[in-house]
């Protein structure tokens, strides 16, 4: 890929996600996101397809990394005990 092609890509990746963030609650994008990842393990069907794996990711992330932020922060705090 290309330097533009894949700018181009990330910069339609990054609308996706800030439109996901807005549009579904918080619980149902980590579903989203898990239901896509399991689809794109079946990329070779001729519905699936394999780009829906990265998909799932990006948009599961937006609700993973807050988890792990929040229980890397009550573990400091535990230690800190």
């Amino acid at each position: 890929m290309t330097g533009k092609g894949k700018s181009k890509a990330v910069r339609q990746l990054r609308r996706l996600q800030i439109w996901t963030r807005r549009h579904i609650p918080p619980g149902l994008r980590l579903l989203a996101g898990l239901l896509l990842m399991l689809a794109g393990l079946f990329g070779f069907l001729p519905v699936f397809g394999f780009w829906m794996f990265p998909l799932g990711v990006a948009i599961a992330a937006l609700d993973v990394v807050p988890i792990c932020r929040a229980l890397h922060g009550w573990w400091r705090g535990r230690q800190g005990d």
